[in-house]
């Protein structure tokens, strides 16, 4: 079954024809080839751009091992552009494969497939638009060395909502599986659960860490403290940490001396690598970011519990992770909310109380606050998880979201309740709450 990805077909209809070479970036495997080679050709088709105005190369196929020189790449894409003035559609696959011969690197007068992409952008017509993920150059990379020249579409694993037709489940059923085996699209596809926790498992080992172990020649001792630290993160996703509290839990549960930052350098290549994504903490009254500590999150949940062998299974968590990578699919900056307010403690005294918004959204000037709840039993509860939202003193937005099936509810004090199910299904929800 094929799964369709219109969110991310939208985002590149937007930036069609800007005169920008257009990055995908991603986790590996989490379908950025698929939605360039497959789902975005077959569209041009559609409406009609004949195979001869796109050109395209997977340079991770075998026959295409003689393009991967950045002359060879050049000469090949130029002798198949047409020339009639028509927008042409040039589509490169793991670009970061295309290097420069041995006796070249190194030398002012090298060409590098930088080269070869900002060549192609300054021809008339011509649309460029590129993957790139491995050991030696991971996606950031290539996004990051075009800077004002380029636009990065970042693309995640399945979200809830993607999962759903290839699942064929009732939304409650199919929303518990998510929990589990998150999105990654083959574990999605696959039907046998022994094979999708292989899979998932494997993809850690066999690729993740491999590339980052590679690409920063990390030594023996250093990849058993990256494997060490990636199973502390997954353990611990929304949980407020740091380099030295990591450094300090490696050293006290795992038994591995690691520095600091070590830890920090450590905890870069995985955000470089889009395995984990950090949230800084934001003042709300102070209007400021704070330093360390942050939270980290998964960009996976069925590559986080099987990573952990499915033991820690906390849904609550799971979920808060799944709103998360939601609120960041859809293009919204996502920081920790931090509220300090003064209250009178037990001797009559001042003091002051500082509680936690799991996420502060942000889109331009609009901003909403989100609390994730998986459940709220008793008015105890209903207290605790607002107040915070009833104390950022400004007139933002509030939403707590609950799991189930719960359609939009404002109580007196202006916080919204929705449920996971329809949060997360229906975008327009929080449009229309920002």
């Amino acid at each position: 079954m094929r799964i369709a990805r219109d969110f991310y077909l939208q985002r590149l209809r937007k930036v069609e024809g800007n005169g920008l070479v257009k990055v995908i970036t991603g986790v590996r495997r989490c379908g950025k080839s698929f939605l360039l080679f497959t789902l975005f050709r077959e569209e041009l088709r559609r409406r009609g751009v004949d195979d001869a105005h796109v050109v395209a190369v997977q340079l991770d196929d075998e026959e295409a091992a003689p393009l991967r020189l950045p002359r060879a790449l050049s000469a090949w894409v130029r002798e198949r552009l047409p020339g009639d003035g028509a927008p042409t559609y040039v589509l490169i696959d793991e670009i970061q494969m295309c290097k420069p011969p041995p006796e070249e690197r190194g030398r002012p007068d090298a060409v590098t497939f930088y080269d070869v992409l900002n060549s192609l952008m300054k021809k008339p017509g011509v649309d460029v638009y590129v993957t790139g993920s491995n050991s030696e150059t991971l996606s950031r990379d290539v996004a990051t060395s075009f800077r004002d020249r380029g636009v990065e579409i970042r693309v995640w694993p399945l979200s809830f909502s993607e999962c759903l037709p290839a699942m064929g489940l009732e939304k409650a059923e199919a929303w518990e599986r998510y929990l589990a085996w998150g999105g990654m699209p083959l574990a999605v596809l696959s039907p046998d659960d022994a094979e999708r926790a292989a899979y998932l498992g494997s993809l850690f080992a066999r690729i993740y860490l491999k590339d980052i172990t590679e690409r920063w020649s990390l030594a023996a001792d250093g990849g058993y403290a990256l494997d060490a630290l990636v199973d502390v993160l997954c353990s611990g996703v929304g949980s407020l940490t740091n380099p030295s509290r990591l450094a300090d839990a490696l050293r006290s549960g795992r038994r591995v001396s690691v520095s600091r930052p070590t830890v920090a350098s450590y905890i870069g290549h995985l955000e470089d690598a889009f395995l984990f994504t950090r949230a800084d903490r934001w003042d709300v009254r102070g209007r400021r970011h704070l330093a360390s500590p942050s939270k980290y999150y998964s960009v996976d949940l069925g590559l986080r519990n099987a990573r952990l062998n499915f033991r820690q299974h906390e849904r609550g968590h799971l979920m808060e992770n799944a709103v998360f990578n939601e609120l960041r699919m859809r293009g919204y900056g996502v920081d920790v909310g931090v509220v300090s307010t003064v209250v009178r403690g037990a001797d009559g005294r001042s003091e002051r109380k500082t509680t936690e918004i799991d996420f502060v959204a942000t889109s331009g000037p609009r901003r909403v606050y989100i609390q994730s709840a998986f459940a709220i039993p008793d008015e105890t509860k209903r207290d605790r998880e607002t107040y915070s939202l009833r104390h950022t003193g400004d007139f933002f937005r509030k939403i707590v979201v609950e799991n189930g099936f719960r359609q939009p509810m404002q109580d007196e004090s202006g916080v919204t309740y929705v449920g996971a199910i329809p949060f997360l299904t229906d975008p327009s929800i929080l449009e229309s709450l920002m």
